[in-house]
């Protein structure tokens, strides 16, 4: 192997490396913004969001490097596919930063406000379910492992699930007076916040599946079964075949 490819090898393994690692804060910092809302930490809440600034000084490092591997290294085939999927996981992680960011901002705002124990449990779950995302795409990543990949639209269907059952409760929550109007739509904006960073997870578990296989997402999914939460298992969504029909 001549020198280049070697320098090419070397800058693309390092630029994996501090993908994995920046994925990696961001699934770490997910329980602990979880805990900063449930326990009203001001402090810890302070420390995640301004930590952000950190996570998306070094996407922006990252991303330059990719960029000097593609004007220097004029990658091609399965080596293109990689360094240009890396960018957009680069994106990907830096959005996931700046969701667990806002949800700590969120937590600033209902500071001083309790929560039943319907509402903080629903919150821990979806914290715990969104963790598990993340963690799973990142292993799929490290290990170019596709099944594991292609798994994760099934676990985000059950993140999902628990973000509407969270807005029921909230309803419920803010219906029954235990909670105000203001505390109720922060926590709507908090639910979504959960749901944006496991569509994110899935987004980077797609990247790997392509530079694994060349497999590219179809824009205009088809539906995918909906996760019942009371009776753990899909329902059939509104408007497709009963696949027992005749």
């Amino acid at each position: 192997m001549n020198e280049l490819r070697k320098t090419y090898h070397h800058d693309l393994e390092q630029a994996r490396e501090e993908l994995a690692r920046l994925a990696a804060l961001v699934a770490e910092l997910i329980p602990r913004a979880t805990a900063v809302l449930l326990d009203g930490d001001l402090e810890g809440a302070e420390l995640i969001i301004r930590g952000d600034a950190e996570i998306d000084a070094r996407c922006v490092d990252l991303e330059e490097a990719c960029l000097r591997i593609l004007a220097l290294q004029a990658p091609v085939a399965s080596e293109l596919r990689q360094v240009v999927a890396l960018m957009k996981m680069i994106s990907e992680v830096e959005r996931s930063g700046d969701l667990v960011r806002n949800i700590c901002k969120a937590a600033r705002r209902i500071y001083g406000h309790d929560l039943d124990p319907k509402l903080r449990g629903v919150i821990t779950r979806m914290g715990e379910q969104a963790q598990q995302l993340y963690s799973a795409a990142i292993a799929a990543f490290v290990e170019n492992d596709a099944a594991k990949a292609a798994a994760l639209d099934d676990m985000d269907a059950y993140l999902d699930a628990l973000q509407k059952q969270f807005i029921q409760a909230i309803f419920e929550s803010q219906s029954g007076g235990h909670i105000d109007l203001q505390v109720a739509v922060q926590l709507a904006y908090v639910a979504r916040f959960y749901e944006r960073i496991g569509d994110h997870a899935v987004n980077i578990a797609e990247r790997v599946r392509f530079i694994i296989t060349g497999w590219v997402p179809d824009h205009k999914k088809p539906d995918r079964p909906r996760f019942d939460l009371d009776s753990a298992t899909p329902e059939p969504v509104a408007g497709a075949p009963d696949p027992g029909a005749s």
